[in-house]
């Protein structure tokens, strides 16, 4: 089978203008960066809103191997499958950070025939955004130690600055330095460190804002450290919050690309689905969602973070509400989970898992199971994905069939990796089917309620924790964050995404652990307080892969390598 790189350049793309028109934008609202990527004007949102409103589909997953289980693929097929059944879609996705595609992950556009293209554009900083919101946070950084330099004028304590910088680079030398020193004029020294753009609060607030004025708003709300009393600094105290939302006023206008078959896909903001809230932008899905039947979206890795946060911390801010779910199962991965197997990203599968053992698909059914459980506890109705593969074999995706079956949910098998949307027909008819149906959709926790509680909650219901263990550092963070008013906020918990459980090593459904959180930080730009759970160092900081592939240029000036 050809390469995603080599499929995509034998695609057949429409000029994006025409793309755009298909879906009602008009043309005064598309601003154009070459024949095939455009940004949309934020007009755009209050010019269709008496357009239909689509039925909105969330895709999430099983807790994936370190191979990844095709979300994005299935994403693309499936928005691609709806005009194979005579229905018409458009897709979300989020925009691919350099970090992890020069690193082992690779590119962020799909797969096989279920791509989004133009593939270099997308995975090589599309439009700019993600510089952009390196330059924005960046410029914060330089704001905060200016105003350390010029005498502190807000009291900061140098051991409770929690604002970094950023760089999309793989550059693990970077995460801990210390910055300041040289002369007197070369600022004061202090520990400090790097994350990777995708980790970025400017980034969930990119994700977030609802307009440009809700864009400034957030920026001014960026807390970027404490004082010795535990009293809050903003963006806004430091005169940093406008000049971040200048650099970041043509980020916020999401981007128009196609797939393959020529369905409009919006790609537009990255925040990490292991960090931050994992799903793509707000205002993009606010203008899709008035684009056709049904805006097929995705929730970054599986049900218990992506999907929690989806429902959670996205929809809270959108107003939105889901009409139904897809869960993407592969085979291989339920093996994986049955606890008799060792996947490594970049290495071959174990010979053993490439034979026939429904028996071992059985054993890590209980993580589908789970996850499926995890949607129906926010009031949604998924549907089950299988993302078939080669080496399944029948009686393995019949253990699936079951299971969904014994929990009266519909499942699919589909090729589109290797068929592109004609291969997703059967799940997109199942997913039109449940989205037809009235759901009673809710949040997990209310507003009001505490941190802890929110916490609790989410550990308990869906990662299936006994309890909540809370370090003396995360317990007093929160209590800090209750009394400077930030209560009231979603919870994002940073953990592993190879587990439902913190430690990566626990498989399938895990019980009888208690969920150990070591540090807590207030996104409250964003809107969120951001636990650390568990043993999490190397995740905060820049991706722990360097490079790992092999990328060039020939002599004409093409990309090679990236696949």
């Amino acid at each position: 089978m050809p390469t995603a790189l080599e499929i995509a350049r034998q695609a057949t793309l429409k000029p994006i203008a025409e793309i755009a028109e298909d879906i009602g934008i008009p043309p005064w609202l598309i601003e154009q960066h070459g024949e095939h990527v455009a940004k949309i004007d934020l007009k755009a949102i209050e010019e269709l809103k008496d357009q239909p409103k689509a039925k909105y589909v969330v895709v999430t997953a099983i807790t994936p191997t370190p191979l990844g289980e095709g979300k994005t693929t299935t994403t693309i097929g499936l928005g691609q499958a709806f005009s194979h059944i005579g229905r018409r879609a458009t897709i979300a996705i989020r925009q691919a950070s350099m970090g992890p595609t020069f690193g082992i992950k690779g590119g962020a556009a799909g797969g096989g025939y279920s791509q989004a293209v133009p593939f270099e554009l997308l995975n090589l900083h599309l439009t700019g955004d993600m510089h952009a919101v390196t330059a924005a946070h960046n410029q914060i950084s330089a704001m905060v130690d200016n105003s350390l330099y010029l005498g502190n004028e807000f009291g900061l304590d140098l051991n409770q600055i929690t604002w970094k910088r950023v760089l999309d680079v793989n550059d693990r030398a970077l995460r801990n330095i210390v910055i300041g020193l040289g002369a007197a004029g070369d600022g004061v020294p202090r520990q400090a460190g790097f994350d990777i753009t995708a980790a970025s609060e400017v980034m969930a607030v990119l994700a977030l804002s609802k307009d440009l004025k809700d864009l400034r708003a957030r920026l001014g709300r960026i807390v970027v450290g404490y004082t010795k009393q535990g009293e809050p600094v903003t963006a806004e105290q430091l005169k940093a919050a406008g000049a971040a939302a200048v650099i970041m006023r043509e980020a916020l206008k999401p981007n128009l690309l196609q797939t393959l078959e020529n369905t409009p896909v919006f790609v537009h903001a990255g925040p990490f689905g292991n960090i931050a809230h994992g799903n793509s932008s707000v205002v993009a899905d606010l203008i899709g969602i008035h684009t056709g039947e049904f805006l097929v979206t995705e929730a970054g890795f599986g049900a218990d973070m992506g999907a929690e946060r989806f429902f959670n911390i996205k929809c809270r801010v959108s107003g939105l509400k889901p009409d139904a779910a897809v869960v993407v199962a592969t085979v291989r991965a339920l093996k994986s989970h049955s606890g008799k197997y060792k996947v490594v990203a970049g290495r071959p599968l174990p010979e053993d898992m490439l034979k026939e053992n429904p028996d071992d698909v059985a054993l890590g059914a209980e993580n589908l199971r789970k996850q499926l459980e995890n949607i129906r506890a926010h009031g949604v109705e998924p549907v089950v994905a299988i993302n078939g593969m080669p080496s399944d074999f029948a009686s393995e995706r019949r253990v699936i069939h079951e299971l969904a079956a014994s929990m009266g949910i519909k499942s699919a098998v589909g090729t589109h990796f290797t068929d592109g949307g004609r291969g997703a027909t059967e799940i997109a008819e199942a997913v039109a089917e449940v989205a037809s149906k009235p759901n009673n959709f809710h949040f997990l926790y209310p507003s009001e309620a505490t941190l802890r509680q929110k916490i609790e909650a989410i550990a308990s219901k869906v990662y299936g924790a006994d309890g909540v263990d809370y370090a003396p550092l995360a317990a007093k963070q929160l209590d800090g964050y209750e009394k400077n008013g930030f209560g009231n906020l979603p919870v994002c918990i940073a953990k592993t995404q190879y587990s439902l459980s913190h430690d990566a090593n626990l498989k399938g459904a895990p019980t009888g652990f208690r969920l150990p959180i070591r540090e807590a930080r207030a996104s409250v730009g964003a809107g969120f307080v951001y636990l650390i759970c568990g043993d999490m160092r190397t995740m905060p900081g820049l991706a722990s892969k360097p490079a790992a592939i092999s990328i060039d240029l020939d002599d004409d000036g093409n990309i090679v390598g990236l696949y």
